[in-house]
């Protein structure tokens, strides 16, 4: 299975957690949309099926990785 680099997972679950933040203020549907797009799309960036597993994985893999250059890449 292919994993999403750890850069992105940071980048999804920040926006997650950004996201989450501004449902919990009031319901708005582009909010709530963008919610449910961010939520899949880790899903589908860590082959879980639920939001929690999700993040357990994303954060797992954030830790587990190198550091990287600001171009992404691998640092050595």
């Amino acid at each position: 299975m292919l994993m999403a680099h750890p850069a992105v997972l940071a980048r999804l679950v920040e926006e997650y957690e950004m996201v989450s933040r501004l449902q919990a203020g009031g319901h708005r549907e582009r909010v709530r949309q963008r919610l449910e797009d961010v939520v899949y799309t880790l899903c589908v960036s860590t082959g879980t099926r639920g939001i929690d597993a999700a993040l357990a994985s994303a954060r797992d893999r954030m830790g587990t990785a190198r550091p990287a250059d600001a171009d992404g890449t691998a640092a050595a």
